[in-house]
């Protein structure tokens, strides 16, 4: 196996070659030895029970019927819940109490890309636990539980999960105009709907079908390029609100009433407001590269802000260690722990944002009135060697402690006199992941300057 499918937060690689049925053979024997260990002494005699979703990848079935055979053999019970988004498959998990479930899916990557998000109970299997999992694949070292598992349809999770976010949703009396683009991805399936069902009003979809090859545009809105018709459509057709999801549909990009994008961190701070609204005093996560204005606009508002590592798994980590109401990430995902059950799930964000503008008259960017006007760059990705990436890091914050203010919960996160810099190692790709943002527009250039110039220190020390 390529152990470099093994990441931080999921399993994930080419599908043709690093995802052969005898790697997903492996994984999934892996995967069902793990739980069946786990589960030893609270169900020692109990048939345990796996669902199991995909993405709309045109390797998804057959990397389904692979990882379904492995777990069946090892005596796991496989239900099988379509192709549906990644949020549905967490949600069968938390209803219908699974001992485990994987979602098949290559998220946001190229279509040849596939993988898996795996949770056992309810952790989600990030860093040493996927290591482990590899190391258990590698060995061979697999145990089964009796008589072999069984296989059964559970296609009524979508029809499930609509009518509990129907009834979990209060929409006001005004009637909105949305346009939702799914991508070609498996949001496609329930998010039309789901808005239709529980709000009314009118829907525009773009891209709604699912297709592997993703031909209209690459399904990830944190690129302003895949938002453009988006943003077409909603000026053109003077929409209220427009919504694009990821190929997996856990993460939102959100566009206002005048085509001017909500990136993550500010659409938390309109969910945000909302919340601290019905529950004074909450705490609310977001994410080493968020706005600072997100953090103090919650402090303000009588919140508690807490600032966490990147990654959806760490995030979900970071909510249960704080019992936090709400959390998000740049990246937009989004998980809302008030009401709901604390993962990211872009189309719930979706109609919890659609809740709170059902509610009012105004314009959806008026929800973001009082937000000082900040100067940032976009997320910045500069090679380096995979060996070098995770050391830059502590050398800036050793260059920058002795008269800034500095954060290394990710990387290191600079406080500067009118803004801050970011330098974080990618857990993903041979980068390292800048930000910054300041007061002016001098600032922010400036900033970036003396960041880089610290960065090019480190690896002239790094390298001496």
């Amino acid at each position: 196996m390529n152990p470099d499918i093994f990441r931080k937060y999921d399993i994930r690689g080419i599908a043709a070659t690093d995802l052969s049925d005898e790697v997903i053979a492996k994984i999934s024997r892996a995967y069902a030895t793990r739980l069946l260990r786990l589960n030893a002494d609270a169900k020692p005699d109990a048939k345990l029970r796996v669902a199991v979703g995909r993405d709309a990848r045109g390797s998804s079935d057959r990397i389904f019927a692979t990882l379904a055979e492995g777990l069946q053999s090892a005596g796991i019970d496989v239900f099988d819940l379509g192709m549906v988004p990644t949020p549905l498959v967490y949600f069968s998990s938390h209803i219908h109490g699974y001992d485990g479930v994987i979602q098949i899916t290559g998220s946001h990557n190229p279509a040849e890309y596939n993988g898996c998000k795996m949770m056992m109970g309810k952790e989600t299997l990030h860093g040493e636990s996927i290591q482990e999992l590899r190391e258990l694949a590698e060995s061979g070292d697999f145990v089964v539980g009796g008589e072999r598992g069984t296989l059964n349809d559970h296609a009524t999770i979508i029809e499930e999960y609509i009518e509990w976010v129907r009834k979990d949703i209060t929409p006001g009396k005004r009637k909105l105009k949305v346009a939702l683009d799914s991508g070609n991805g498996a949001a496609g399936v329930v998010a039309p709907e789901l808005v239709r069902r529980v709000f009314g009003g009118e829907v525009i979809e773009l891209y709604s079908d699912p297709d592997p090859a993703f031909p209209n545009h690459h399904p990830d809105p944190t690129v302003e390029e895949n938002l453009q018709d988006l943003i077409e459509v909603v000026r053109r057709e003077k929409c209220d609100l427009g919504v694009a999801y990821d190929g997996d549909g856990d993460r939102i990009g959100a566009v206002d009433e005048k085509g001017d994008v909500i990136w993550g961190d500010k659409l938390l701070i309109i969910l945000g407001r909302a919340l601290l609204k019905a529950t004074p005093g909450a705490t609310i996560i977001g994410e080493v590269k968020c706005s600072q204005t997100l953090f103090d606009d919650i402090e303000a508002r009588g919140g508690t802000p807490v600032m966490a590592q990147v990654g959806h798994s760490l995030i979900k980590a970071k909510i249960i260690e704080t019992d936090a109401e709400l959390a998000g990430e740049m990246s937009g995902h989004i998980f809302f722990n008030d009401r709901f059950f604390g993962f990211d799930d872009a189309l719930y964000t979706t109609c919890r944002a659609m809740e709170i503008l059902s509610a009012t008259d105004a314009p959806f960017s008026s929800l973001l009135d009082g937000v000082p006007e900040t100067f940032a760059t976009p997320e910045i990705r500069m090679d380096c060697d995979e060996q070098l990436k995770f050391k830059i890091p502590g050398v800036v914050a050793d260059h920058f402690s002795a008269d800034h203010d500095v954060i290394t919960i990710d990387g290191v996160r600079v406080k500067f006199e009118n803004g801050w810099g970011l330098v974080r190692a990618s857990n993903t790709q041979p980068v390292l992941v800048l930000r910054v943002e300041a007061e002016s527009e001098a600032d922010r250039d400036a900033y970036l300057k003396l960041i880089e110039d610290a960065i090019n220190a480190a690896r002239d020390q790094l390298a001496g």
